[in-house]
């Protein structure tokens, strides 16, 4: 049956649908119903090789870095990210760029009859029927069959084992830097998460890790002996060998496992993000076959194209506005780090939101530490996410940090916080005053719409 969306209301009309399922930090630790619906669909899980990619941090840089090299071997490629910044089809990219509306709506429109298949078996064993998250991957997983890519580029939504995306075996496994995060779900210890996350890795593949913690690093180590398949850890087999900082990112030297690729100019900032692109370059020479380097031309041409929104992005000028996704203490502390090495900013206002089931005081402790004297005010506010921890709470949780009180201001509506940080970072008629919005995803996502970046 053809399906022709009219207008943006079917996307809109589709996430809502979505919406009104579980939500997506209630995900169920279960994978029975994926591959049902893969069994009932056709099994598109199997239609094209993946490169599945977990870790704390650095997920979806890493994931858009290896599809830009893989793009630029000509391959066509998808993308499953999560979460979105404005728009849901960003989560499921084609060649990287979002999903077309009509495509997007096209196969929901094929597929949902058959969800609701497994939503009645479920609901007959007396189980919740399939989350937003699941239902967003079964139509990830249709739409790269449909299309058909040569290769995925899948990134776990939340640990490995039980994750939704888990029903693809990746040709490569990819675990970027584990940090604690999430620990009511996945343990209380880097290795406890190790071992959620080493679910990716299957017989027949390949592990490429990026430097772990050392009980993480054995847990990897362990999983990938257990199965049988070959493993690359960085700070071993390959890593950032030497790095510049330069006009718009940095220059990069990395040794990789197969060649050493000279003055790769990455455009994003950050010691972590050069750490990304050696690990991005690892996981393409392993899907590649490991033993081959890659033309340093194509990673060339390959890296020129990357970005990833909300992350260190500069969104405007006049004072710099920064947004980062940062939204664990591991991620502030590198943010930072990047932040005192690639901008030369005398003063920096922070604007700063955190969500529920983060740890808001480990947040708020780490940039006071990391930011030091730079960061000269905060203003605290929330998100439009229902799970924003409200802006007056984070204020009281800064004071009992040792915050100065004169240092602290609360808007509870974001456009207040951003015009009030605008006019601090300007005061003083300050040469190089900036803002810097950060402490969780929904805020950055906000701050990007108000801004007007949505689009890009």
């Amino acid at each position: 049956m053809s399906f022709e969306p009219t207008d943006e209301f079917s996307v809109e009309s589709v996430y809502a649908e979505l919406l009104g399922r579980a939500p997506e930090n209630k995900m169920e630790p279960r994978l029975a119903p994926l591959f049902r619906a893969m069994e009932i669909l056709g099994e598109p899980n199997k239609a094209f090789p993946i490169i599945h990619v977990t870790g704390t941090n650095g997920k979806t840089s890493t994931a858009r870095m290896i599809e830009a090299g893989l793009r630029a071997h000509g391959l066509s490629t998808g993308r499953y990210t999560s979460p979105h910044l404005s728009k849901v089809t960003e989560r499921i990219s084609i060649d990287g760029a979002p999903v077309p509306d009509e495509t997007f709506v096209r196969i929901w429109d094929e597929i949902r009859p058959y969800l609701q298949i497994v939503d009645s078996e479920l609901e007959a064993e007396g189980q919740p029927r399939l989350t937003y998250f699941e239902c967003l991957t079964i139509l990830g997983f249709a739409i790269f069959a449909d299309q058909p890519v040569n290769v995925a580029v899948i990134e776990v939504g939340l640990g490995g084992i039980t994750d939704a995306t888990n029903v693809g075996d990746g040709q490569v496994s990819v675990v970027t830097p584990i940090s604690l995060d999430h620990t009511e779900l996945l343990g209380d210890t880097t290795g406890d998460i190790a071992y959620e996350k080493a679910g990716i890795i299957k017989p027949g593949g390949f592990l490429v890790s990026a430097a772990q913690p050392v009980d993480a690093a054995q847990v990897l180590l362990e999983k990938a002996r257990e199965v049988n398949v070959p493993f690359r850890f960085e700070g071993v087999e390959f890593g950032v060998e030497s790095r510049t900082v330069a006009v718009g990112g940095q220059m990069v030297t990395i040794q990789g496992l197969a060649g050493r690729y000279e003055d790769l100019l990455v455009p994003l900032h950050g010691a972590h993000q050069a750490e990304n692109a050696a690990v991005a370059i690892a996981a393409l020479e392993a899907f590649f076959g490991g033993e081959k380097a890659i033309d340093t031309e194509i990673l060339q041409e390959a890296f020129a194209t990357v970005t990833s929104p909300g992350r260190l992005e500069v969104v405007r000028n006049s004072p710099t506005i920064l947004v980062d996704a940062a939204h664990n203490p591991a991620g502030i502390r590198v943010s930072a780090e990047a932040i005192h090495e690639a901008f030369n900013f005398t003063k920096l206002v922070v604007v700063v939101g955190v969500l529920k089931e983060k740890d808001a005081e480990e947040i708020l402790r780490q940039l006071k530490e990391s930011l030091g004297a730079l960061a000269t005010e905060y203003c605290f506010t929330q998100s439009n996410s229902p799970r924003a921890v409200p802006a007056e709470e984070l204020a009281e949780i800064a004071l009992d940090l040792g915050f100065g009180e004169e240092n602290i201001h609360v808007a509870e509506k974001l456009d207040d916080a951003l015009e009030w940080a605008v006019e601090r970072a300007d005061a003083d008629n300050e040469p190089a005053g900036g803002v810097l919005v950060t402490g969780s995803i929904t805020l950055v996502a906000d701050a990007r719409i108000l801004l007007g970046k949505a689009d890009s």
